[in-house]
């Protein structure tokens, strides 16, 4: 992956090319004053790998409670 680094002014001018240059799989990074202000990548697709269920097995808990209606008085603002 290659970076350019652009102005503001220029990133205005040549905002065309710079799309151009990020769908190739490039980085801009655009400045102001010597700061850095914005970063253009490139849309990454979907990963052609399957998602796999229970990857985190155990390690993420739900409160036996969770989709129990809440009190009246969290409502009312009286927590």
């Amino acid at each position: 992956m290659k970076t350019k680094t652009v102005t503001v002014e220029d990133a205005q001018s040549t905002f065309p090319e710079l799309l151009t240059f990020a769908s190739k799989g490039n980085e801009i990074i655009i400045v102001e004053n010597n700061r850095k202000l914005a970063r253009i990548v490139p849309m990454t697709t979907q990963s052609s790998k399957p998602r796999k269920p229970g990857l985190n097995k155990g390690e993420i808990w739900t409160s036996e409670d969770f989709d129990q209606p809440l009190p009246d008085n969290y409502w009312a603002g009286s927590r």
